[in-house]
């Protein structure tokens, strides 16, 4: 088939790889973000899947809205048999969903119907799902509700970041879509309406939602970091200033400090919440560098008593 990938962040560029190793099909183009401001200088830069394209000597299609009429021409001048998307960041209009003859197909990366929505990585780790996975489907115009191509599963470890968690799902899941287009493009693969019932949301994570609630149990606390790691990256009030908790465990063995209360040694943070301790690993202090969790506690001198949130 003729196909025109629709992605942008790093996650989707193992999926446009596997379309183009295949050499089963032709990538004619790729849909993508505009370029955005990044960095100190905030410069304008090339979205991952803009660059990968480039590379590979794919046409880069730009629209600062799917809906603008100079990209809805030029996808019908293409004329795409269909449109594989991966993390686009972007609604499609139905003008653009008529396009292609056999519709386009989104990798999601969770078990639909669950976690439908912006952040399903960050949701599957942040309520404690011991299994997620990855899923095709036809994009409608509903949220994340066309039936399903295809699904792979794959195990939530107990110290999972999103990040760790997601980079599996980008690797795992570019086989499952290329796997998708051969079944479209052959006939073996028929879309199967998702059911109505297990349906859950999984709206975008706000830097607000990652501030970590010390009262809440220290399970909780720990699954929130990781669920917000690399971004929007969990945080804390100290002295007045947000502090970035990187890495963080569990500690079952310290239940006497109050919630929020910190107890600091020679090598290690810890950190009472609504049941038993967690230890600091990473921290980053406002306009600062990540560094070890001892070595930000000598440096602040933590009082006895001292405490960690508003």
């Amino acid at each position: 088939m003729k196909l025109v990938f629709a992605g942008t962040p790093e996650v989707a560029v193992p999926a446009l790889d596997a379309l183009i190793a295949s050499g089963r099909h032709e990538v004619a183009a790729v849909v993508t973000r505009p370029d955005a401001p990044a960095g100190r200088g905030r410069r304008l830069v090339a979205s991952p899947v803009a660059e990968r394209a480039e590379e590979a000597g794919i046409e880069v299609l730009k629209p600062a809205r799917p809906r603008d009429e100079d990209f809805l021409a030029r996808l019908r001048e293409i004329a795409p048999d269909c449109c594989p998307v991966v993390a686009y960041g972007a609604l499609l209009p139905k003008a653009a969903l008529a396009i292609p003859a056999r519709g386009w197909v989104n990798l999601h990366f969770s078990l639909l119907p669950a976690w439908r929505g912006a952040a399903p990585v960050q949701h599957a780790v942040m309520s404690g799902d011991e299994v997620t996975g990855a899923s095709t489907f036809l994009i409608e115009e509903g949220l994340d509700s066309g039936p399903v191509y295809g699904v792979l599963t794959e195990e939530v470890r107990p110290t999972d970041t999103s990040g760790d968690l997601l980079t599996r799902l980008a690797f795992a899941g570019s086989g499952l879509l290329a796997a998708t287009m051969d079944g479209i493009e052959d006939g073996t693969l028929h879309a199967v309406p998702q059911p109505a019932d297990g349906v859950t949301l999984a709206p975008k994570i706000t830097v607000e939602d990652a501030q970590v609630q010390w009262s809440a149990p220290a399970l909780r606390v720990d699954r929130v970091i990781r669920a917000c790691t690399p971004a929007p990256g969990a945080w804390t009030l100290f002295r007045g200033e947000r502090l970035k908790l990187v890495q963080a465990t569990p500690a079952v063995d310290r239940s006497e400090l109050a919630p929020g209360e910190l107890s600091a040694g020679k090598n290690n943070v810890f950190v009472g919440t609504g049941s038993h301790a967690v230890e600091l690993l990473w921290v980053q202090p406002q306009g600062k560098k990540p560094m070890r969790a001892a070595d930000w506690a000598r440096g602040v001198r933590i009082a006895a008593g001292e405490l960690v949130g508003s």
